[in-house]
């Protein structure tokens, strides 16, 4: 295995994925601290080693370290790794800004699109840190296996090659293998509206039907978002790698997903709110839908997957009338 550049990592969110890579970056040789909002969950986390409700059966080694103190996380990181629902993105960075240090990298793995601006959360952090080297982490990850260390492929995108080829360096180990990319925003594109198209592969498997159906989710679902991404100004065969497809995949297929999952809830007549609270955990796919519909309105692209979901979470159509509305459109070519 390549050598790496040992130092301290700060790890900005406790919850599954975040446990995931710290037990990761721990193994790497790196100093470790986890940053989570409340005084109790630190003392929670450090006396369990990890996060039991949200990531069980997996220990974290001693050495790593968990403060709600941003100024103790931070301080002396050469990197910091935001973990955190992309609703809270914004509020966080404005509180890690007094305590990076400089020349530090920050590495993104929030998935979403931040409903107010239409901004990707790359472009968030970039606002309320004023322009640091943004690395965006994202790919087929579940937490659940990283957390194990079963093998996963992941994509490390920035603007700065230099940037990303670091990321690169400190996140690679025999289980877990970085790209590096550029296109930024088709990255944050794929990871952000695969959870939408997800949750309507949930629907439909919670509506009973089979694999033919959900193939056609996703091979329909990697359609729009690949039409997005070529009007937002992404290259297309962005969508065809980790971040398109791999990530699509495995969010419509896994009962790892929470996505999929509520989909499945709502399927089965849960409404949005019952089957948020169910999963017990933050469905990224709600807090995405109406910025992916937005996204197509405003560069007129034809979404009918996407449009489908928001009036299932948000307009109060049944998920069945919305499936046949989506099988009885009009005829038209591939």
């Amino acid at each position: 295995m390549m050598s790496k550049k040992k130092g301290k990592i700060g790890i900005i969110g406790a919850g599954s994925f975040g446990i995931a890579l710290a037990r990761l970056l721990s193994s790497n040789g790196f100093d470790v601290a986890v940053w989570t909002r409340s005084a109790e969950n630190a003392r929670k986390f450090a006396e369990a080693h990890g996060n039991p409700e949200k990531l069980p059966g997996v220990i974290l080694p001693a050495s790593v370290q968990f403060s709600c103190s941003m100024e103790e996380v931070l301080s002396d990181a050469l990197l910091s790794v935001i973990v955190l629902p992309s609703v809270h993105v914004r509020e966080t960075a404005r509180l890690m800004r007094p305590f990076l240090k400089p020349g530090a990298l920050v590495t993104d793995c929030a998935k979403g699109i931040e409903e107010s601006s239409l901004l990707f959360l790359s472009d968030v952090i970039k606002e309320e840190l004023d322009d640091p080297s943004v690395v965006v982490l994202s790919g087929p990850s579940h937490a659940e296996e990283v957390g194990l260390g079963m093998p996963t492929a992941i994509v490390a995108a920035s603007d700065d090659p230099a940037a990303a080829e670091e990321v690169q360096e400190i996140f690679m180990s025999p289980s877990f293998r970085v790209y590096t990319g550029g296109d930024v925003h088709g990255v944050e594109l794929g990871g952000a509206l695969k959870n939408v198209i997800a949750l309507a592969s949930g629907v439909a498997d919670g509506l009973g039907y089979g694999d033919n159906t959900k193939a056609a989710m996703i091979t329909r679902g990697i359609a729009e978002i690949g039409r997005l991404g070529a009007a937002m100004g992404s290259e297309i065969t962005t969508f065809a790698g980790l971040t398109g497809i791999g990530d699509l995949i495995v969010t419509c297929t896994s009962m790892h997903s929470r996505n999929r999952r509520a989909g499945i809830l709502i399927g089965q007549g849960m409404s949005v709110e019952e089957a948020c609270a169910e999963i017990h955990m933050v469905v990224e796919g709600v807090n995405s839908a109406r910025a992916a519909y937005l996204l197509s309105q405003k560069y007129k692209v034809s979404m009918p997957i996407i449009t489908a979901v928001n009036e299932v979470l948000f307009f109060g159509k049944k998920p069945a009338d919305a499936v046949a509305e989506l099988m009885l459109r009009d005829k038209k070519a591939e």
